[in-house]
């Protein structure tokens, strides 16, 4: 069974106890809570934060778990109408308003229901995470001299030279910046690169989280399609003409959601047709230490064939490791570099020197490469799983690519499927899925899924996932 089941299982049953108990009274011990349940103390210790966290215990350190004493008298509810005024005079004086929609993103976020197979997930199952590792050289960083104290505000400096060794050309320490994982690198960039209002060209389809930073940032982003080579330049020149933007957003290396990886042919072209435009471009490098065992040699980044300043490099260690090891980073050359530099230290001061010296203990230990080959193996493993799968279970889903690298498949659904009722038959059946409409800043060209397969636990799951997802398109038809 999986831990978060497990905690939802005990934090359940210990709720319906609580009348059990006295207000005040104590529950059982920890070491009890063990014996009872034959879970482990992590899983007990999780349930009764649970509990806590909503109210229904009080933990106490060194004494136990004690049930609330009940309130007295619940608060009058105030009255937040007035938001909505605030909200809207605020988007009125915006040339282009903002609007935070998040709904892309938390499709990847949110944890389904225990025992739905997680096909949405965005990161990889406990199983493929490094967790002894990654404790280990947490441990070993929590007792390195100052690891508690203030880290300069780029970030320390041998995990800068770190990252810049992995990009070669020539990027250098300097040139690098520490940031709180990617998704805070990007809206750096975002924000440094084009005033509130601009155009921003991105690829279509693209990561919902790129369009919730752009759109929340008051951009216009601009589609520009993707084909197997990556994004196509001559359609890439002819959106700049249109719309005069300063800035294109890619992955040039298994884009998200499409898993097409820029040719070499197209590589030199990109680069041309930004610096004729007088534009940035900002490569999204967020899954090269996810590639497959049959990946073969993987492109440099375009950081390292950018000569001019024209690249303004993204990537971060939080995919293939843990959703909350949230250290990135940021590479570029010239007067960006400083304006990149500053707006970080506005929104954030710095990276936690805790999390950063973990970050050097854990790339910089023997357990790290054994870590890259086995996500590398699982991968290719669970993706040709999911692929023969679908294949064989569900062949009106077209699967045009086969990526060899990254997490996930990306699916045509047939003409006419509609996208939402699948999504809810497919939780009917058990089954989590993340819809294609959130990665199109347009209108789609049809219907789509992306399908992870690395938060499942195993080829087994996944195939126990299709099985359902076969239930659920034999509903809608």
């Amino acid at each position: 069974m999986q831990e978060r089941s497990s905690v939802a299982e005990l934090a359940n049953v210990l709720k319906r106890e609580l009348d059990r108990y006295s207000p005040g009274g104590k529950l059982p011990s920890s070491r009890a809570l063990v014996e009872r349940f034959r879970v482990s103390p992590v899983t007990v210790s999780r349930a009764l934060a649970q509990l806590a966290a909503e109210g229904l215990v009080v933990t106490r350190p060194g004494a136990g778990a004690f049930r609330t004493e009940p309130r007295t008298h619940a608060p009058a509810p105030g009255d937040t109408s007035w938001q909505e005024v605030a909200l809207s005079a605020d988007a009125a004086a915006e040339l282009v308003p903002r609007t935070v929609d998040a709904s892309g993103v938390l499709a990847t976020l949110a944890a389904p229901p225990p025992g739905v197979v997680e096909f949405n997930g965005g990161y990889l199952h406990p199983s493929l995470q490094p967790e002894r590792a990654m404790a280990a050289a947490l441990a070993r960083a929590g007792r390195r001299p100052g690891a508690w104290s203030r880290p300069p505000a780029d970030g320390l400096p041998e995990l800068r030279e770190w990252f810049a060794r992995g990009l070669g050309g020539s990027i250098g320490a300097a040139d690098v910046l520490i940031t709180a994982g990617g998704q805070s690198a990007l809206t750096t960039a975002l924000r440094a690169l084009a005033p509130p209002g601009a155009p921003v060209l991105v690829e279509s389809p693209t990561y919902p989280g790129m369009l919730a930073i752009a759109r929340a940032a008051g951009l216009r982003p601009v589609p520009v399609p993707v084909d197997a080579q990556g994004v196509r330049p001559d359609l890439l020149a002819a959106a700049f003409r249109a719309t005069g933007a300063r800035l294109f957003i890619c992955q040039p290396l298994f884009q998200n959601p499409t898993g097409a990886v820029l040719s070499a042919e197209r590589r030199p072209d990109v680069l041309r047709i930004a610096r004729e435009a007088g534009a940035f471009v900002v490569e999204d490098d967020f899954a090269r230490r996810m590639a497959h065992d049959d990946a073969g040699p993987l492109p440099s980044p375009l950081a390292a064939d950018d000569h001019d300043g024209v690249v303004v490099h993204v990537s971060s260690l939080t995919k293939v490791t843990s959703a909350s090891l949230r250290v990135g980073m940021l590479a570029a050359r010239g007067p960006v570099s400083e304006r990149l530099r500053a707006i970080h230290v506005v929104d954030t001061f710095f990276v936690p020197r805790p999390l950063q010296e973990a970050a050097l203990e854990l790339v910089g230990a023997p357990a790290w490469s054994r870590h890259l080959r086995t996500v590398a193996t699982e991968l290719t493993a669970r993706r040709e799983a999911m692929a023969v799968a679908l294949r064989a279970g569900l062949p009106a889903l077209s699967l045009p690519h086969i990526p060899a690298g990254g997490y996930h498949l990306w699916l045509r659904l047939p003409d006419g499927t509609d996208e939402s009722a699948l999504l809810s038959a497919a939780l009917r059946a058990g089954v989590a899925l993340a819809p294609g409409r959130p990665y199109f800043c347009a209108e789609p060209p049809g219907g789509y899924l992306r399908l992870s397969f690395a938060g499942v636990a195993g080829t087994s799951e996944i195939a126990e996932g299709v099985r359902r997802l076969r239930t659920a398109c034999d509903e809608l038809t």
